[in-house]
């Protein structure tokens, strides 16, 4: 949610700003705004609603052009405040010296909002951002470093933020600030960048450091120094973005989506080869209880790995919804283990439950994409599913590595508690089949697309199934949904009775995920009773499956694979599916409207 760029060096900033913000454009906003610091000592500022396309336009239609090496830039997801100009960033003080981008919120703003007001200071905008520079401003006429002001302005703050600010007054410095929001700075020869993620970045360094919360970055041409609220000075070694810029790129595909979609077999095959529960091994080991907090797409993948972990490991295990996780006192303890599920490593609600149950004591693991990330950092073990950089907001490659990791995690239980070697031997050669498998049924692509045609007139879906392939229907609903703005409904198949089938009829399509699997005479039971009320019947079912084929109206084939395995099969047509009705429906399904990719705010 909302982007920050920021640099300060010899090129000319205004263009490494722009090229930045398109980067970040996948995190999702509606509107976008550019300042930089002109070589006569001047602020160029200019804002658009809408695409940054809307933003580069104005800048290219200019007289006076954007010319200087120092400058911030912002796409916005709005808050506080409608979409408007005025309230997109950067934001500034009432002598419009003082400039800065702001992701996060402003907690306490009204509040600071009116003792500034009674002070003198004149607002612009609706936004809670504002309130940071006119505080800022007013720490300055104490005196001192234009850092030293911007460090007492934020300890009057509570709430969130990552920050880009210059001062027109110190214009050979470039200050980043952080707390619970992602920021990192960029490092290269004399000249340095802010980003909130590496994808702004990438194409003119790989060296970063990640700030951690409560940190300030003085960034100048010369040099950088880090500091903590308390004045201390802060070291950490640069990392290294472990992908290229041309990972980042369609790379001849028509959307990111599409790519990524494609790009799932050698996904699960980097997340098999991931490892990092080793250090914690023994301990993992006298656990009594596994809680799985994640958002969105990451939690319906928790869901199948409750099933694999209970199935396998015989480790009680329960998911919860992380944004609701700290308001239901949950019991956790020093046996209690808690696996937080982010591919960002950034959301903000698994982060703050991930912080509740550190202070309740838990042993906490992770299963993050971003290295380095904050909940890579905060947990006590973590895994990586090394999916590398996804583009598109609705996930699907991340999804599916991470529907791996938990398969491996169950393994990894298991043959801690009570699972054969046989059977662990089974799991690792069914694993190792996955990405043949997955290419087997992307060849189906063009039949999809077809069906696909044929579902588009349809505005309502229903998506039904059992067992492992409960979370899959609901995955595959929320796709749909995300990407095509189809609206989509998922039941567990043995909920249909208590309510949906109500909705059947022959303008309402039911989506079956029935592989042959321990529940498919109860899937096949569901099936009968849409069709005798003419609903339209999808079904994913095991290539082979003859009597799907004389009951659904259409099928998609999926390889046979351990039943434990088959969400991560039949999760692949499903993207597929509302991919095609998505582009076919003339839908943005990369960056699907009001979404953002990483939701870094509560």
């Amino acid at each position: 949610m909302c982007g920050i760029v920021g640099y300060i060096g010899k090129q000319e900033a205004a263009p490494i700003l722009l090229e930045g913000l398109k980067a970040l454009e996948y995190r999702g906003y509606d509107s976008a705004g550019i300042a930089v610091f002109s070589k006569k000592r001047e602020i160029l500022a200019l804002k658009a609603v809408g695409k940054v396309a809307s933003l580069e336009e104005k800048i290219l239609s200019q007289k006076k052009p954007l010319s200087g090496g120092l400058g911030i830039a912002h796409t916005r997801w709005a808050t506080h405040g409608g979409v408007c100009e005025k309230n997109a960033h950067p934001h500034s003080d009432c002598e419009k010296e003082i400039w800065l981008a702001h992701n996060g919120i402003v907690e306490n703003y009204a509040e600071l909002r009116k003792a500034l007001i009674k002070k003198g200071h004149v607002f612009k905008s609706e936004t809670d951002t504002e309130v940071i520079g006119h505080l800022i401003e007013e720490e300055q006429k104490r005196g001192g470093a234009f850092e030293e002001a911007v460090r007492r302005a934020l300890k009057k703050i509570r709430g969130t933020y990552g920050l880009a600010i210059f001062n027109a007054k110190e214009p050979e410095k470039l200050i980043a600030a952080r707390n619970f929001s992602p920021l990192l700075v960029g490092l290269g020869k004399d000249e340095y960048f802010i980003a909130s993620d590496p994808s702004a970045v990438i194409r003119h360094t790989r060296d970063v450091i990640y700030l951690r919360d409560g940190e300030i970055a003085i960034l100048s041409r010369g040099g950088f120094r880090i500091i903590n609220l308390d004045k201390e000075l802060v070291h950490h070694a640069p990392q290294t973005v472990n992908w290229t810029f041309e990972q980042a790129q369609k790379g001849g595909y028509k959307h990111f989506m599409l790519k990524e979609i494609f790009e799932q077999p050698q996904a699960i095959e980097n997340a098999l080869r991931g490892g990092g529960l080793e250090v914690l091994e023994k301990k993992l080991g006298r656990i009594e209880r596994l809680v799985i907090l994640a958002c969105g797409s990451a939690y319906y993948a928790g869901l199948a790995g409750k099933y694999m972990i209970e199935e396998y490991a015989g480790l009680p295990t329960e998911v919860d919804v992380a944004s609701e996780f700290r308001y239901r006192q949950p019991i956790i303890g020093p046996k209690t283990g808690v696996l937080v599920i982010s591919q960002s490593g950034e959301t903000a609600d698994t982060l703050a439950a991930l912080r509740e149950a550190k202070r309740k004591g838990a042993l906490t693991l992770g299963i993050v994409n971003v290295i380095g990330s904050t909940v890579a950092r905060e947990v006590d073990a973590g895994i990586y599913n090394y999916a590398g950089p996804e583009i598109g907001v609705a996930t699907t490659k991340a999804f599916i590595s991470q529907l791996t990791v938990l398969a491996l995690l169950a393994l990894f239980f298991g043959r801690q508690r009570k699972m054969s070697p046989v059977t662990g031997q089974r799991i690792v050669k069914e694993l190792k089949n996955l990405p043949a498998l997955v290419r087997a049924i992307l060849k189906q692509n063009n039949e999809i697309k077809k069906l696909a045609r044929k579902y588009k007139k349809y505005s309502n879906f229903l998506y039904l199934g059992r067992k492992y392939n409960f979370p899959i229907a609901l995955e595959g609903a929320l796709k749909l949904k995300e990407i095509s703005y189809r609206h989509a409904e998922a039941y567990a198949a043995g909920e249909m009775k208590h309510g949906p089938i109500a909705l059947i009829d022959k303008n309402f399509p039911s989506l079956f995920i029935v592989p042959q699997d321990s529940v498919y005479e109860k899937m096949i039971s569901n099936i009968q009773e849409i069709k005798a009320r003419g609903g339209p019947v999808i079904a994913v079912a095991t290539r082979g499956d003859k009597k799907i084929g004389q009951m659904a109206d259409d099928v998609i084939y999926i390889p046979k694979t351990l039943e434990m395995l088959t969400p991560i099969i039949s999760a692949i047509p499903l993207q597929l599916f509302a991919y095609h009705i998505g582009t076919l429906s003339g839908c943005d399904v990369d960056k699907p409207r009001n979404l953002a990719k990483s939701v870094t705010v509560e």
